[in-house]
């Protein structure tokens, strides 16, 4: 792995600077590292199963206790770790963050209880990979930032491109001046997902607590497009592809422009359903305009085309006066303004990373947040931003400001119906742990 020196010089070269005021830290920096951290996943399917796999391979980490709503999923992961060590297994988090010998919890459930099992493990003493995005409301991310700070506590968010190589190496040669002075990002996220349909009211799956499942938001009957995955599309729960997929490559833009720990000086919305005719409560097609001063982003969504239709896999295009540079899934490729094109490797940057588990673990073992590459106070910013896009189109598509400092919205049309939508009401018995 390249120096930490090397890495850190790197990011600040390209603007990302880490919160005013220093985190606290869990051990005294010296301190010898912990060689092996017991961890606890929350939320086994899906997402989950995969960072089970990152975990697996991790030679410092050990899953020691996992928790999951549906019984089915929750044997499946236990099997799979079985095959390394002995497992706990729970369907209440409660039980599994009371374990003294548990250091850090993974949480990977459904994004409207993200935040608050979040709070509950870094009040019970836990470091925690929190999956993107990281809350459901702009409310949450907020206390979520001041939680981890008051505590002392690793919190990572699953924003994984932050530690890629090849975007690491794409961002360098941009910083670097191959495609000259850089003004504009669009974070593309063009895909086709399929229509879901109609779906009845039926009676949860047996053995699942859907109460509890349903948590802080307001109770509703059960339906199978409620349920594993499609939750995603209902406002109560998630946020749509934006907060899904689109995080990543608006992100990737606001990493990559030097504008990390930033607000937008204006945000101009747009979007809703043109395909979708079924469940779906959130947008099939968006495009959000991010002003900031000298710099913009652009967020473009198409939820009913193929990947690459105009050329560009999902990913973040960066403009510059001398050509663009191309970051996704196929690498990172620039094209100069005559025309050649070059393919940016990490070995000509001298770029290597940790993957983002490994890069958690390590910061949990050394005690030290400012090991992270992907540290709650960024992730929570990128969260906003997605969340501030919903806003605007949940509102007719309009222009909008927001203040951090004061955590309210302005727009050019009625601003009432927007700040409504900086937090939500909890359900009885499933209110935050943390109120700031």
């Amino acid at each position: 792995m390249e120096s930490e020196v090397s890495r850190r010089t790197f990011i600040q070269q390209v603007g990302v600077t880490l919160a005013a005021a220093p985190l606290m830290v869990s051990r005294a920096h010296g301190q010898s590292p912990s060689d092996i951290v017991n961890v606890a996943m929350i939320g086994t399917g899906g997402r989950g199963a995969s960072l089970l796999e990152s975990l697996a391979e991790a030679s410092h980490a050990r899953v020691v206790a996992l928790c999951d709503l549906d019984p089915e999923r929750l044997q499946k992961a236990a099997q799979m770790v079985e095959k390394r060590n002995a497992v706990t297994t729970h369907d209440d988090y409660r039980n599994l963050l009371e374990n003294k010998d548990v250091d850090a919890v993974v949480i990977a459930t459904t994004d409207h209880w993200h935040t608050p099992l979040a709070l509950a493990a870094i009040l019970a003493g836990k470091d925690v990979y929190v999956e993107k995005p990281c809350s459901h409301n702009i409310h949450e991310a907020n206390l979520l930032v001041k939680c981890a700070h008051e505590h002392g506590r690793c919190v990572q968010h699953g924003t994984q491109r932050r530690s890629s190589a090849t975007d690491i190496a794409g961002l360098r040669a941009i910083q670097e001046g191959l495609i000259g002075e850089v003004f504009v990002a669009k974070a593309i996220n063009h895909q086709r997902r399929d229509k879901i349909g109609k779906a009845p009211e039926e009676p949860p799956p047996a053995g699942v607590n859907y109460d509890r499942w349903i948590g802080p938001a307001p109770q509703r009957p059960f339906t199978q497009n409620r349920w594993h995955y499609n939750w995603h599309w209902f406002w109560e729960y998630g946020g749509g592809d934006l907060v899904n997929d689109g995080i990543h490559q608006l992100d990737e833009a606001i990493w990559g422009l030097g504008l990390d720990l930033q607000y937008p000086q204006a945000i101009l919305t747009s979007g809703g359903q043109l395909w979708y005719d079924d469940d779906h409560e959130t947008p099939d097609t968006q495009m959000i305009i991010f002003e900031y001063p000298g710099k913009q982003i652009i967020y473009e969504m198409r939820l009913w085309t193929d990947y690459k239709m105009e050329g560009h896999d999902n990913g973040t295009v960066f403009y510059g006066t001398k050509g663009k540079m191309e970051i996704g899934r196929k690498g990172a490729i620039a094209t100069t303004v005559d025309g050649k094109v070059i393919e940016v490797k990490p070995e000509d940057y001298g770029v290597q990373a940790e993957d983002i588990v490994n890069n958690f673990i390590t910061a949990v073992r050394h005690g030290d947040p400012s090991r992270l590459n992907s540290p709650i106070e960024r992730g929570a910013v990128s969260t906003i931003l997605c969340h501030l896009g919903n806003i605007g189109v949940r509102c007719g598509g309009i222009k909008l400001a927001y203040d951090p400092k004061t955590e309210t919205i302005s727009s050019v049309s009625d601003g009432s119906q927007a700040n409504a939508l900086i937090r939500r009401e909890y359900r009885k018995g499933y209110e935050l742990p943390y109120r700031g």
